[in-house]
């Protein structure tokens, strides 16, 4: 067997194993619903019947929300999943470092907000 029929024989195996169209769908509708939740916590809960308030809480919703969209996202649209497993630790040790970056993000944010908003940027003297 030639080296070109290997390839080919191969590229045929990994579609079989990836995607078919009712896992498109299935993973296209549960990102939808994502979304759907998303805006109906926006618009819904936040801004027009006011049960949730915005802040700490409504972030972390919204990224725990965007995270597993991420994950539909990269994991089936852009075949992690069906990758090798050191691939796919490479990539989710990148994941955690991205994690921790808004973390670090949204805690540095936070104290300078508090900062900025106790002590004035020009005091008078």
């Amino acid at each position: 067997m030639s080296n070109h029929d290997h390839i080919a024989a191969h590229d045929a195996h990994g579609h079989e194993e990836g995607m078919d169209k009712k896992r498109i769908w299935s993973v296209f509708f549960i990102l939808l619903a994502l979304t759907a939740l998303e805006f109906l916590i926006a618009l819904g809960f936040v801004h027009h019947w006011g049960i949730l308030q915005k802040g700490m809480l409504v972030n972390v919703i919204y990224i725990a929300l965007t995270l597993v969209k991420a994950f539909y996202i990269v994991a089936f649209f852009m075949h992690l999943k069906f990758e090798k497993s050191g691939f796919i630790i490479c990539c989710s040790v990148v994941f955690l470092f991205i994690v921790y970056f808004i973390i670090l993000m949204l805690t540095e944010g936070d104290f300078l907000h508090g900062a900025m908003t106790h002590q004035p940027l020009f005091p008078h003297k």
